[in-house]
């Protein structure tokens, strides 16, 4: 064949092989938006929660605490950020605001703030100076600020809704961009005695209008929800989707069983943000102490590992700082989290599949996609198969506790039960854990098992499941 005729005809057989390329699977039901992919893809952020209360020893301040107990002797918001990233964390979220009113930074919204605390002359803020310190690690920002102000003269008053949205627009322009806006819906007495008709239509506005990509948590989101606890879990079955129509943050939010699971089929992607202390308190206080690594790795596997995100709060003390108790155990958490999952076992793994997109020969959906470090990658089948096996065989026999599972969460949340398998030294497939839903992440709890084979089934899916990780690792910590 003339050398032109072979290039026109390879050409034109690249072409055709294109063309025939089977279109990805399309978005099941409710999707989540590239921003709260990133935000899930976190997987763990730092909580700080830093105030009057630090200094009043209280948990809740009623608002008629003087600003002047507010002066930490060593701030360092630095320190905090150092601590955050050796503790493998990806962003930071400080309480600029909590229920007692005051405010870290000097507002011009309120008269309970830091411009009337001793701290650097009522010069000090405290945002100012973690914005700076984010900045610097490039480590991402987001803040607290409580709807609830029991300081304020006028909660409890239609103005209040005004103060409260020139808050947020006064946080976000002065110390954006800001990667998550939690409001609470606590809503108890301000000092007049009423309780506040919050308008939270106007505070979306406000800042979505300053920052249209922000994550908002509410119960009800509309970025993230709360997982209805503060004991560090999500539910054993947890949907990313949740039905929020008719509801409100606080004594408006849904059940709480609904906020630990979501809502199957739910109209609404609002996925969940486990948020626990590490400390009994949220607030720091002499003679507490912070959990146990061995805690600590399970509050991990109850809240990650169950298609949450981890918020775990690290409180600084009054000097302004994390104590090096807490800054010890978080380094030695983020070891034992690195010791458990730098080895993948399942990279030295043969896959099979029962079904691949487009056909066995098809490398766009091949299941060797699940072990690639390339996010947007995956295994995939054809629309008609939702109950698919996928097998994972050994040259040698390895031995693991923890499997892991990663729906391709883009394309939304479709698998509603699956098991695991293992073969054992004569042959036998033997049933080793048996689950729920997956999302962005799964980790089962396993017993210790070795195996050449290990086959996944997945039971039920509401469209063709799309996978893009799975992992085999052995825990020996907890």
């Amino acid at each position: 064949m003339h050398h032109k005729t072979l290039k026109v005809f390879l050409c034109a057989t690249l072409l055709l092989s294109a063309c025939a390329e089977v279109a990805p699977p399309a978005p099941y039901g409710a999707c989540p938006t590239r921003q709260q992919v990133a935000w899930q893809r976190m997987e763990m952020n730092m909580f700080c929660h830093f105030g009057p209360n630090t200094f009043t020893d209280l948990e809740w301040g009623d608002g008629t605490e003087a600003a002047s107990v507010f002066n930490p002797s060593d701030l360092d918001c630095r320190q905090w950020v150092a601590v955050a990233q050796q503790a493998g964390m990806r962003g930071i979220i400080l309480t600029a605001k909590h229920h007692d009113g005051f405010c870290l930074w000097p507002s011009q919204q309120s008269t309970h703030t830091v411009a009337q605390s001793p701290w650097h002359n009522g010069h000090g803020d405290v945002l100012q100076e973690l914005r700076k310190a984010c900045d610097e690690a490039g480590l991402p920002m987001g803040v607290y600020i409580s709807p609830w102000d029991r300081n304020h003269p006028t909660y409890g008053t239609p103005q209040y809704n005004t103060v409260f949205a020139n808050t947020l627009q006064e946080v976000h322009q002065a110390y954006g961009p800001l990667f998550e806006q939690w409001l609470d819906g606590a809503n108890g007495e301000g000092p007049n005695g009423k309780r506040q008709d919050y308008d939270w239509n106007l505070f979306h506005r406000t800042v979505f209008g300053i920052n249209p990509h922000v994550i908002f948590f509410s119960d009800v989101g509309p970025g993230c929800r709360w997982v209805g606890n503060e004991s560090g879990a999500a539910g054993e079955t947890c949907w990313s989707t949740l039905n929020t129509d008719g509801f409100a943050p606080g004594a408006g939010a849904p059940p709480l069983d609904t906020l630990n699971q979501g809502n199957v089929h739910g109209s609404y992607w609002v996925p969940a943000e486990t948020d626990v202390s590490i400390r009994p308190g949220w607030f720091y206080h002499d003679g507490e102490h912070p959990k146990s690594v061995k805690e600590l790795l399970q509050i991990y596997y109850n809240s990650t590992g169950r298609n949450s995100l981890l918020l775990l709060n690290v409180p600084p003390d009054r000097r302004g700082r994390i104590p090096a108790e807490d800054s010890l155990r978080l380094v030695e958490f983020h070891t034992a989290l690195n010791s458990i999952f730098s080895i993948d076992l399942t990279q030295k793994a043969s896959f099979t599949a029962s079904n691949i997109r487009g056909g066995k020969h098809s490398r766009r959906y091949s299941p060797a996609h699940l072990t690639d470090t390339a996010y947007h990658t995956y295994w995939a089948v054809d629309d008609s198969v939702l109950t698919p096996t996928l097998t994972m065989t050994f040259p040698e026999a390895v031995t693991f506790n923890r499997v892991m599972l990663q729906e391709y969460i883009p394309l939304g949340q479709r698998i509603a039960a699956f098991h695991v398998e293992y073969q054992d030294s004569d042959g036998q497939w033997r049933r080793l854990a048996t689950a729920t839903t997956i999302g962005y992440k799964r980790i089962l709890l396993t017993p210790t098992v070795t195996t050449r084979a290990v086959r996944i089934h997945i039971d039920q899916s509401f469209a063709c499941p799309v996978l893009n990780r799975v992992g085999l690792f052995l825990d020996t910590v907890l």
